[in-house]
């Protein structure tokens, strides 16, 4: 599959684009999943335009297929997996040759062969923000009995605002340019290592969606934290990086992602940045103001009831996206349109029921389209998507589910 720029974008016109995947799908089963390849096409070329020459490392997490991890690949500006577990990690490197895994792991199983593979210790470069990580590695293959283990230094890249406290998630305890040095010459110094990366997520700034629908003054102040924290992390990411580059050769330092390819681009430090969420587009990003995401990926349910004349039940529906739990978290009713959950039942696991304008028109046997709130937690709800060009279903690609594979 090739991912080919397309000047069409038949999802602006949402009866088109949902009958034509309905008709394209007819003869599935649900529930099943579809990618749109011409969506997928322009999501991915998208971002390499908000990137601006900086090369994008696929965050699979947020894609959970192999096939779409390896047509990404092929575009010249993508280069990379930034896996999210180390057995991930060594399965993806089995064909990819650059996999860094985003997360400190204490998989001992996959350390071992980790450290008994010459290949993939060329091939996958694991993440520490603390002595206790190379600790743990020791303890399972000592240094004279493995191969050398690539290393890359997380750097807390969370907003201390006087007004509003912390803001970002709670990853690495290393923040400042005195902790990041006595970090890397620890790593420097330990026989078994090498220190080849620097990684530095900047959550509250990709993350969090800045245009959130009848909220001006949240608005206000999720552009004025963003601003904000685009300025004390490209100061203090600058300076770790020059004083890290003392002590090593890095190959490598990874920012941001899909919501803040534009300003993580920006920083002069930076060499690359880590996104995947964009190219399926979930509606999460409905909430972005300076990208909108074709809605590439989408999952269709049955209507099995009808509780009322105007109502109508899906079968399932309660692939609930993580985060802090909220209606936010549940898949979008996309097509038809007029269509709204019950209040005290939601998306549930075995029955949603729908009501609103569109529900009264819904027959037994009639499909729905949602989206999900995220990426790639779809795929672990899909054997495969059907990939779907021009009106039909060109192939299949199995998800890691299809494949056997559930890493976390």
């Amino acid at each position: 599959m090739k991912l080919t720029a397309s000047p069409t974008q038949s999802w602006l016109d949402p009866k088109r684009y949902w009958t034509s995947l309905s008709a394209a799908t007819e003869t599935l089963e649900t529930p099943f999943g579809v990618i749109s390849v011409p969506a997928l096409s322009y999501n991915a070329h998208d971002m390499l335009r908000r990137a601006n020459g900086t090369k994008i490392r696929v965050a699979s997490k947020s894609v959970r297929v192999r096939g779409v991890i390896d047509a990404v690949l092929a575009l010249p500006g993508f280069a990379g997996v930034l896996s999210y577990t180390l057995a991930e990690g060594l399965w993806l490197a089995e064909t990819v040759d650059d996999v860094v895994v985003g997360y400190p792991t204490a998989d001992r199983v996959s350390i071992g062969k980790l450290g008994k593979s010459a290949k993939l210790a060329k091939r996958v470069t694991l993440m520490v923000d603390s002595l206790a990580q190379l600790d743990l590695v020791d303890a399972v293959l000592p240094a004279g009995s493995r191969e050398p283990i690539r290393v890359a230094l997380e750097l807390d890249a969370s907003w201390r605002s006087k007004a509003l406290g912390y803001l970002g998630v709670y990853r690495s305890p290393v923040r400042t340019v005195e902790q990041a040095k006595a970090l890397a010459r620890a790593i420097v110094a330990r026989p078994g290592f090498t220190l080849v990366g620097m990684m530095a997520y900047e959550a509250q700034i990709a993350g969090v969606i800045n245009r959130p629908r009848g909220k001006p003054v949240l608005a206000a102040t999720v552009d004025y934290v963003q601003k904000n924290s685009t300025l004390e992390l490209q100061e203090r990411r600058g300076a770790v990086v020059a004083a890290l580059r003392e002590l090593a050769d890095l190959e490598f330092v990874n920012g941001g992602g899909t919501g803040s390819l534009e300003r993580t681009a920006s920083d002069p430090s930076v060499t690359e940045i880590a996104a995947g969420s964009g190219l399926f587009g979930p509606h999460l990003f409905d909430g972005y103001s300076h990208f909108q995401p074709a809605p590439a990926a989408a999952f269709a349910l049955s209507v099995v009831r009808k509780p009322t004349p105007t109502m109508a039940t899906l079968l399932g529906g309660g692939w609930i996206a993580s985060g802090p739990p909220a209606s936010d978290r549940m898949p979008q009713l996309a097509w038809p349109q007029g269509l709204r959950y019950v209040a005290r039942e939601g998306a549930g696991e075995v029955q949603s029921p729908l009501r609103g304008p569109g529900a009264a028109a819904l027959r037994v046997g009639d499909r729905v389209w949602l989206r999900h709130t995220k990426a790639g937690e779809l795929s672990e709800h899909l054997d495969e998507f059907a990939m779907v060009d021009d009106g039909v279903v060109v192939q299949t690609m199995k998800t890691y589910r299809g494949e056997g594979k559930a890493f976390l």
